[in-house]
């Protein structure tokens, strides 16, 4: 479990460090948080991607 989390917290950095404008960032962060979902709540990829694509837009 402390080793998908830390693998799903390095994609997040290394995937948003190398958007440029905001709608970039919120499509990273919500393939991000999709897949987060996925792993580490059991099968909750929307609601995953709703929290990432959010904090992908307002984190800048």
């Amino acid at each position: 479990m402390k080793k998908s989390l830390a693998l799903v917290a390095l994609a997040a950095v290394m995937g948003l460090s190398a958007c440029n404008s905001t709608l970039e960032r919120g499509l990273v962060g919500a393939a991000i948080g999709c897949v987060a979902g996925e792993v580490l709540v059991n099968g909750r990829c929307v609601e995953g991607a709703v929290v990432g694509g959010g904090v992908g837009v307002l984190t800048r």
